[in-house]
């Protein structure tokens, strides 16, 4: 299989380059060859990867002629919507053709990562081996070809998102995506943030060795995005079977994503687009890519107009709920309590969700979508969304330093999803 790079950061890639590189792929598998194929895009929290695009031209090249699936790597978020598939489908592929990943009940063993290998990555933080779960289909579905479809970007969990966290969480089981949260909160965020080798990175290259290769046709299809305003812009692409085409989007994504912010702020404001972010279980990236740049005794203000819930399932929104966002001693308390006895997802969400007391978290909710004393209970500040944005409109808002009409200094981040801020300090 020859890998093909594509990379166009400052025009960006056209349709036109697209369609052929597409082209290129699918020329290099024997006429024949092909009769059943497995696409794994993202779920609509990463509507800004292209990878919906690339999806639907894959199944306009292939679906009248062969069987072909599509399994969003939903994780441990919500089922896609309609409205979402819509948005990020279109009328291209069939809704009968859409499995939904069910993370709890789907899942297959392929083995297991060591105790001494976890023990090893994390500095002996997390000496316990972890499982390794796919849905089963990627092992028992037929499929000639795998197609997973995803962006790079700089992510909380594992440094720089995508490749095999596509699977092994976007397809996975309870175990690892438990114990790989738990690995990435243990080491520290802060430590992991627009890394390529991070610890929970590494776990998952250990499971791509030896539960993937050569194993399972897996084929990453991998992009970098950029966003200006509501346009979306494809920098580039890259596709294979090896890590290199991931390391060489991680470069570009490391030098097009990150922000390099020259001071501190004291006001930081991030919007989360209603469409894509309606839970704090994903609505926290604003509190993930932004703390690096917030200053102590700082504010972060979060517009989240679309925000109902903490959790995508009532599982997580339940431990959110009683648990709060209220540290890293007291949740490891808990932890060593055995409260998350299976669902230490959620223990290392909370530990990436809290400011750990150094800056202050406000939510800006619609009331009748989640309360104030609801925002309170679980240990952020709370203020009416329509109220905020009647001084903090995001529409109005540059990307960036705003000075307000008083003299108040914002900087203000429209998609926290797409990037990270930080300070060299």
């Amino acid at each position: 299989m020859k890998e093909l790079f594509l990379t166009e950061e400052q025009n960006g890639v056209s349709r036109e380059q697209l369609e052929k590189i597409l082209d290129e792929l699918l020329e290099q598998y024997a006429p024949g060859s092909l009769k059943k194929v497995l696409i794994i895009p993202p779920d609509y929290t990463r509507c800004y990867s292209y990878a919906g695009i690339i999806t639907q031209i894959l199944y306009k090249k292939l679906g009248d002629k062969i069987h072909v699936d599509v399994m969003p790597a939903v994780g441990t978020h919500m089922p896609m919507s309609e409205d979402e598939m819509q948005k990020f489908f279109g009328d291209v592929v069939p809704r009968d053709r859409i499995i939904v990943h069910h993370w709890q009940t789907d899942t297959i063993r392929l083995g297991y990562v060591p105790a001494e290998f976890c023990a090893e990555v994390s500095g002996g933080l997390f000496p316990e081996k972890i499982d390794v779960e796919v849905n089963h289909l990627l092992v028992d579905g037929g499929y000639d070809v795998i197609f997973s479809v995803g962006q790079v970007v700089p992510h909380e969990v594992v440094g720089m998102a995508n490749y095999s966290k596509n699977i092994f969480v976007g397809t996975g089981g309870r175990e690892m995506i438990n114990k790989s949260h738990f690995v990435a909160a243990v080491c520290g965020m802060e430590k992991a943030l627009g890394v390529i080798d991070s610890p929970a990175r590494k776990v998952y290259d250990y499971a791509q060795q030896h539960f993937i290769d050569g194993k399972i046709p897996m084929l990453y299809i991998q992009t970098v995005t950029t966003a200006e305003g509501d346009d979306i812009t494809l920098r580039g692409i890259y596709i294979g079977t090896s890590r290199r085409p991931f390391e060489e989007a991680a470069k570009l994504s490391q030098k097009l994503n990150i922000v390099h912010v020259e001071r501190r702020a004291k006001k930081v404001v991030a919007y989360l687009d209603p469409d894509e972010l309606k839970t704090t279980w994903v609505g926290n990236k604003g509190v993930y890519r932004s703390r690096m740049m917030i200053a102590d005794n700082g504010e972060l203000i979060v517009l989240a107009p679309g925000v109902r819930a903490f959790g995508e399932n009532d599982e997580t929104d339940g431990m959110i709920r009683k648990y709060g966002y209220k540290g890293t001693p007291y949740v490891l308390d808990l932890y060593k309590k055995g409260v998350f006895d299976g669902k230490i997802m959620c223990a290392a969400h909370l530990i990436h969700g809290s400011s750990e007391g150094r800056f202050k978290v406000t939510y800006a909710t619609k009331p009748e979508l989640l309360t104030k004393e609801e925002v309170n209970s679980i240990g952020y500040e709370w203020v009416d969304y329509d109220e905020a944005v009647k001084r903090y409109d995001p529409f109005k808002l540059k990307e960036g330093w705003n000075i307000m009409p008083d003299g108040e200094e914002i900087y203000f981040i429209g998609k926290p999803a797409i990037g990270l801020w930080k300070c060299d300090d």
